[in-house]
């Protein structure tokens, strides 16, 4: 191997550590690495670079903010120490739902030894979709009754379209489709019950929800309403799929990525979350991982279709057009149609 070969480019180095190369990008703005520079003045990873990388990608896979990994790095035991309960607690919350599983199970084991036989529903409610599995429904107007297939189960599923496409109008069909489904709509409002309401009643979710806000805060997300109310609905203490409509309304840049990122290390077995999107902050194409789906809706309402993020793909063009930064989308957010009189 030659000296050059050991020397990576950020695309490189970012393509063996399995993260994207934006990700390389803001751990350099935070000052966690520092690539070297070659003569001409770009960007390498040596094999020193590349350790530390690993390390930082390594501690972000274990759920560490990015104030937690610097502390780490830094030998910081109190931040160390912070940073493993910050995880203990995450967990704590996984394990949380399994229970709530467990003792539905048991709950139907009992009716079923006092002669009372669990519905199909009842049992359906016990376990999510599994990779692979189809459920499908038929597609409302604007469309013609035309059938739509959810593929398997994934964490973390987009929905896209330009305005008017009908894609709220889909979310809300995956919403009742999808057993113990859940829909945050506008108003950021479940079933017409409100975040406010929802932390009050229950003390066990507004603990969940201020841990997930501190991690976010680190991360550069600000605190505000908007971000509450969509992490009262992210950490409800369910199995069940969250469809949240236009999941970046209200939130600036830096709480989209911050988002974004806290939604990706989640895991493969989190909870499944269709978001509407129309923000490149929310949905950033390169960066999509094995987990994650893209569900595009045609401005002229030709059926919803899974696009593939890969350039050249069918319907990935389409999809980018769909997409703005959260300043355009500001602009935009509730601008409506309207056609000339006469």
């Amino acid at each position: 191997m030659s000296n050059s070969d050991r020397y990576l480019s950020p695309a490189d180095a970012a393509r063996r550590l399995g993260v994207s190369a934006k990700a390389l990008r803001l751990y350099e703005q935070r000052g966690l690495i520092a690539p070297l520079r070659t003569a001409a003045g770009w960007r390498v990873y040596g094999p020193d670079e590349m350790e530390r990388a690993a390390e930082i990608v390594a501690l972000r896979a274990l759920g560490f903010s990015l104030a937690q990994v610097a502390r780490v790095l830094e030998q910081d035991s109190q931040g160390l120490a912070e940073a493993l309960a910050a995880h203990q607690a995450s967990l704590e919350g996984r394990a949380q739902q399994i229970n709530a599983t467990v003792n539905k199970l048991q709950r139907l084991r009992d009716d079923l030894a006092s002669g009372r036989a669990p519905s199909a529903g009842e049992l359906a409610r016990l376990v999510t979709l599994p990779d692979g599995a189809v459920v499908g429904f038929d597609l409302p107007w604007p469309w013609g009754g035309e059938r739509f297939d959810l593929r398997g189960r994934r964490p973390l599923t987009y929905v896209v379209g330009p305005l008017f496409s009908g894609k709220t109008r889909l979310a809300r069909c995956i919403a009742q489709t999808l057993p113990d489904a859940a829909f945050l709509d506008l108003g950021r409002t479940v079933d017409g019950t409100t975040a406010q309401d929802r932390l009050a009643a229950d003390p066990p979710l507004r603990a969940r929800v201020e841990r997930a806000l501190d991690w976010l805060v680190e991360d550069g997300a600000v605190r505000s309403v908007a971000l509450v109310a969509l992490l009262a609905a992210l950490e409800a203490d369910t199995a069940g799929a969250l469809v949240v409509d236009m999941i970046e309304q209200d939130l600036d840049a830096a709480s989209q990525r911050a988002l974004t990122a806290h939604l990706r290390r989640r895991g493969a077995d989190a909870r499944p979350l269709f978001a509407l999107t129309r923000s490149c902050e929310i949905l950033d194409l390169d960066g999509v991982g094995p987990h994650e789906a893209v569900i595009f809706c045609p401005a002229n309402h030709a059926p919803p279709s899974y696009v593939a993020p890969h350039r050249g793909s069918p319907g990935y063009e389409a999809v980018a057009t769909c997409l703005a930064s959260p300043e355009v989308r500001a602009r935009t957010a509730r601008v409506i149609a309207q056609a000339p009189a006469g």
